[in-house]
């Protein structure tokens, strides 16, 4: 037996870990009436998946640590089924914008930081 899916598994709960003491962090310093905390995480979580397959692209990174670093790790770290609970939060308040920019807004911004990692990783 490999231990590589204990590897993913192990990162992946690190990225939990990550992602909650980094929500935790921003609650504490910020009482947002949007849900900034899971769009700058699933954000960030974006381009560090995009930096990582730049890297797996451009052969800087071997493809197991990529797939543990990004499909654990970082896997781990986002969370965008908590964004669609929000957004359905959002729109049960009828705070229609708001559900708007949480949905939309952050995916759209997602990709646009999943291209500036991918890029940034390639030109490595």
């Amino acid at each position: 037996m490999t231990l590589f899916p204990l590897l993913v598994a192990a990162a992946g709960g690190i990225g939990a870990a990550l992602r909650l003491a980094l929500n935790g962090v921003i609650h504490r310093r910020v009482r947002p009436e949007y849900p900034i905390a899971m769009t700058i995480i699933n954000v960030s979580g974006s381009f560090a998946l995009g930096f990582l397959t730049g890297l797996l692209e451009g052969r800087m990174l071997p493809q197991p640590w990529a797939i543990a670093l990004g499909a654990g790790l970082v896997g781990g770290f986002t969370a965008f089924s908590t964004t669609s609970f929000h957004t359905l939060r959002l729109v049960q308040e009828k705070r229609w914008w708001a559900a708007v920019a949480n949905s939309f807004g952050m995916l759209a911004l997602a990709v646009i930081v999943a291209g500036l990692g991918l890029w940034l990783g390639w030109m490595l």
